[in-house]
């Protein structure tokens, strides 16, 4: 009886092990491509959290009269965010229906909800007005309550040293081309890397998780590529189809359960 309760607990253990090393799952731009939703809208975030992703991912913009918006691209309907008044930018309609939201609704609408708020900066083109843009977003981020909910992406080397001079929270960057090393010299909390990058270096996952650090990998959304990097043991998985990240990594233990059960039928006797 002794053995089969051992084999019952190391199948438990495997089983713990393999639940713990599960990605999480990021939507990426919100939940965006289901009936009544848009990226970057409020409903996105709505439907993120609705679902259950551990995370939902934007993007945010500073105008020229210093107006936080969330919006992917640079520009909207030939208006360039940057440069532009907030009163224009404001106007433009989402295929839902909404309009660009300000970071300040946007926050509004996270209060509803749960979801980890993946808060992407993107690169400015002046750099001073980039880090206003960090400054402005971390005191509205801190005014509602909501730091301890928000982790950080970006593709500029300049947001990335901004937050984390001036934050605890986690912050990751996009861009690919930091090594192993320098993520660490930097402070970053992990990196955040398009799946090619780690399908042509595949020892860089466990690289970056051995030096202490976490994998994020965007944006994926095939099966056989969610599939790989659910076997490969990132920690978060960003993208455009969460429902189907999410079935897959709960069918990714059906073995495990069984040795479990086996094992308690096993120590019965």
């Amino acid at each position: 009886m002794k053995k089969f309760l051992s084999l019952f607990v190391i199948a438990l253990v495997a089983c713990s092990a393999t639940v713990a090393a599960k990605p999480k799952v990021i939507a990426h731009r919100g939940f965006w491509d289901t009936p009544g939703s848009a990226q970057n809208s409020l409903k996105s975030l709505e439907l993120a959290d609705s679902i259950g992703c551990y995370g939902s991912e934007f993007d945010v913009w500073l105008t020229a009269d210093n107006v936080l918006v969330v919006n992917h691209d640079d520009q909207i309907n030939g208006l360039v965010i940057e440069t532009s008044q907030s009163a224009d930018i404001l106007k433009q309609k989402l295929p839902n229906g909404e309009t660009v939201p300000t970071l300040d609704a946007y926050l509004e609408k996270a209060k509803q909800t749960k979801v980890k708020l993946i808060f992407e900066l993107k690169p400015h083109k002046n750099k001073a007005h980039e880090t206003e843009a960090v400054k402005l977003s971390l005191a509205m981020l801190r005014e509602k309550g909501l730091m301890s909910r928000t982790e950080f992406i970006t593709f500029s080397p300049n947001a990335v040293e901004q937050f984390i001079k001036r934050t605890f929270n986690p912050v990751y960057y996009l861009n690919g081309d930091y090594s192993i090393d320098v993520l660490k010299e930097k402070g970053c909390a992990g990196a955040d890397y398009h799946y090619g990058v780690f399908k042509k270096d595949p020892g860089m996952i466990k690289g970056i998780q051995d030096a202490g650090m976490k994998v994020n990998v965007w944006t994926v959304n095939k099966e056989a590529d969610l599939q790989h990097f659910i076997d490969a043991n990132v920690d978060f998985i960003t993208t455009n189809d969460p429902l189907l990240a999410q079935k897959l990594i709960k069918a990714s233990c059906k073995e495990c359960p069984k040795a479990c059960k086996k094992g308690k039928k096993s120590g019965k006797k």
